[in-house]
Formats: C-alpha cells, structure tokens, sequence
C-alpha cells in the first residue's frame, strides 16, 4: 500500500468519513481511545475496540493489536481500528523511512477547539470541524456544520466555530442530546434503536433516571458500565422516529467524507499513490 491514511477518532464522523473513503477504494486505518466515548455506536468503528469487529453498511472494521496487523487488515478488505490516542504510528511509518510511501492524517477527534499539542509527520493533514484553520494547524479543514457549507473544503482560513448548539433535527436541537445530570456510572434502560414514548425511562446514572423528553428512537448511548461526568453527552434520541437511521451512516458524515475525499483528490502529488 503506497500511501498510508490514518483517521484520528472512531466515532461516527470519522467512522463515516472512513466508510466514504473506503468505498472509493482507499484504505484507511482508525486510531482511536483505548476507552472511546461514541454516543452513536451502531456507526461507530471505534466499537470493534470492545466487540472485537463491527459491520456498517457493509464495511466491516476491526480491532488491530498494532500497526502490521492494520495494515494485515487493510489487504482482507477491511477498516483496522488501532488503540492509539496519540496516533503514534504516524512516526514510526517516519522511523521505518519506507521509500516512496506517503502518507495522509484525517484529525476527525470532534475536539470543538485548536489542538496543537501534537503536529504529526504526514504529506497531508485534513482536519474536520471547529478548531481548525487551513495553513495553520492543518493543510485543509472540512466543514462539518450543517448548512450550506456542510463538506466544503478550506484551503485558506478556519471551519465554522463551536455554536455550543447540537444540530437540529426535525426541529429538535438540545433537547435530543441526553447529557449526564450527575457524575457516575452509565446503566442503560434502553437498547439503541427502541422506540421511545414521552417520559420512558432511557437510561440511569448513580441514583438519577433519565427519560425521554419526546417521542423518538434511541440512535445513541454510550456503552453501559462506563464512568461518565456531569454536562457530558451520553445520548442522542432522534425525533424523526425511524429505527433504519440507527444502522445507517449519516447525511452529514456522508457530506463531510465526501469533503475529505476532495482534499484528498485535490493534491495532484497524492494522486499517485492512492491506490495499488
């Protein structure tokens, strides 16, 4: 494999950026958090961490133990999903010094801010969402706010900021996102995809039960048993009350993949390398 592309975060952004790139015949290889926070897990590669694989839409991935083992993965036809919070084998493909090879960085954490801690090696870095400012801390960022400019890619100058706001869906913002009322461990009374009725309890954290605020399917919870902390998003319930959209990847991951896939194809010196 020629080029190397790694995407930082398994959740279901990144998962359906992943799933865009993957059907067009690039390959690319998940990093994630040895704990991963995805409230959307049903779409979220970033599971096969604790079930081992996770299909979507046809497109399996699956836990690698390091990185011959991703790319053992890649040639089965599969997304490898790699406990590595740091994305630290973006340096070691630098300290194997593999001529000819290239390599592309897809930052799709969600982290709603500038992270510039850590700039990784790599021939193209790609960032997703609010936090990052083309020719600053990545080479390209794509718009990940709904709206006109969901996907587009910037070359010059900073995504959309953090509106604080989730988006709205079927005139439901806030209330649709279900959020840790206090710090505990998470006990789900509920299973992604019930139909939930006004008031049904959905999920339990220390002694506070959570319920519906309206009618809708449980599309997100975060694993039970995971320790969670008070303001945190835990849980999504969409209003548009079809289980089908639990197992699907989104319109917006779809759009924003699509952007990554244009940066991608933008770069004539890339080109080349991108498929065997």
């Amino acid at each position: 494999m020629p080029v190397i592309l790694v995407i930082r975060g398994g959740g279901d952004l990144a998962s359906g950026a992943a799933y865009r790139l993957f059907r067009a015949g690039l390959r690319p290889i998940i990093t994630a958090l040895p704990q991963p926070l995805a409230v959307r897990r049903s779409v979220s590669l970033s599971e096969s961490i604790f079930t081992g694989s996770i299909t979507i839409e046809g497109v399996t991935g699956r836990n690698a133990r390091d990185l011959d083992h991703a790319l053992e993965i890649t040639r089965q036809n599969e997304i490898p999903v790699l406990v590595d919070p740091h994305a630290g084998i973006m340096q070691q493909l630098v300290d194997q010094e593999i001529a000819g090879r290239k390599s592309i960085l897809v930052d799709a954490r969600m982290k709603k801010s500038a992270d510039n801690s850590q700039l990784l090696p790599a021939d193209l870095v790609i960032g997703l969402g609010p936090g990052f400012i083309a020719g600053v801390n990545c080479d390209a960022a794509v718009e990940t706010m709904r709206g006109h400019f969901l996907g587009r890619v910037i070359w010059q100058g900073a995504a959309e900021g953090d509106t604080g706001v989730p988006d709205s869906v079927a005139g439901r913002d806030n209330e649709r996102v279900i959020r840790a009322p206090v710090d505990g461990i998470l006990v789900a009374l509920a299973e992604l995809g019930d139909l939930l009725e006004v008031n049904q309890p959905v999920a339990r954290v220390s002694e506070v039960i959570l319920r519906a605020p309206f009618r809708g399917v449980l599309r997100g919870l975060l694993r039970p048993g995971m320790a969670v902390s008070t303001g945190m998003k835990i849980g999504d319930i969409d209003p548009r009350g079809d289980p089908r959209f639990c197992q699907m990847v989104s319109d917006k991951s779809l759009a924003v993949g699509g952007g990554v896939l244009e940066a991608i194809l933008s770069r004539p010196d890339l080109r080349p390398f991108l498929w065997d």
